[in-house]
């Protein structure tokens, strides 16, 4: 697996030392120096970015033009169009993308948890939920993407909270509040190469696998959820 690795930072770096020390995968690596142009991501097999959003967005028509698979943690921006209308374009081109905001495989777990937290007003009158994050003082985008998933999944009003502080990987807390109790889902990052991991994993599904539908913008956590009810539908190398 020939990698283009968009952004050397701090999680790029895990990937790229990750799938450096992976027989079978080598890595290239673009930035600033040497932007990620269609031309010069000729040849390899599938895109990995973790750009900051609104780099990653000035980055779309050069890697469409490409029409390499990409894999991309980016997060602080908005599909061109809407998600849904990018999606069909991709779709409409027969490329394939995929997007995570947070390549723990164990947030699909949380995905299962949450929906069935969402469900609290059947059984109470007085509630409330909250979501907190916590990252590292350099995290630019506020809420984190994470948290603003979490809301999502919850599918209820949920207040969202952040803070920025020292080199936090990533926590993240959804609250549940009634009047007699209090439930709390907590997930904590402890190291980033969690999300090199979930990356090159996710990279492997995607050229490898048969869990993608088929062409368009797919989500991280539904492609581990769906391999999850596969059973053995995961390409593990």
């Amino acid at each position: 697996m020939n990698i283009a690795l968009l952004g050397n930072g701090k999680t790029g770096q895990h990937v790229h030392a990750l799938a450096g020390s992976t027989p079978g995968i080598s890595v290239s690596i673009f930035n600033t120096s040497r932007p990620p142009e269609r031309q010069a991501l000729s040849g390899h097999d599938i895109i990995i970015s973790f750009l900051p959003g609104p780099a990653f967005l000035s980055c779309i028509p050069e890697l469409t033009a490409s029409r390499i698979p990409v894999v991309t943690g980016s997060t602080g921006f908005e599909w061109p169009g809407g998600r849904e209308a990018f999606s069909t374009s991709l779709s409409d081109n027969g490329l394939y993308w995929l997007h995570a905001s947070n390549f723990s495989l164990g947030m699909s777990l949380i995905h299962e948890m949450i929906q069935i937290l969402g469900m609290a007003g059947t059984l109470y009158d007085e509630h409330s939920f909250s979501v907190h994050e916590v990252h590292h003082k350099n995290k630019k985008d506020a809420p984190s993407g994470t948290a603003l998933s979490w809301r999502r999944w919850l599918g209820v009003p949920a207040e969202v909270t952040s803070e920025r502080t020292g080199d936090v990987v990533g926590e993240h807390y959804l609250t549940l509040t009634t009047p007699y109790e209090q439930i709390r889902i907590h997930h904590s990052a402890r190291d980033r190469k969690l999300f090199a991991s979930g990356a090159l994993w996710a990279a492997s599904q995607v050229l490898h696998g048969d869990l993608l539908p088929g062409p368009g913008l797919h989500d991280f956590q539904q492609l581990v959820l769906r391999g999850l009810r596969m059973g053995n539908g995961f390409h593990r190398n």
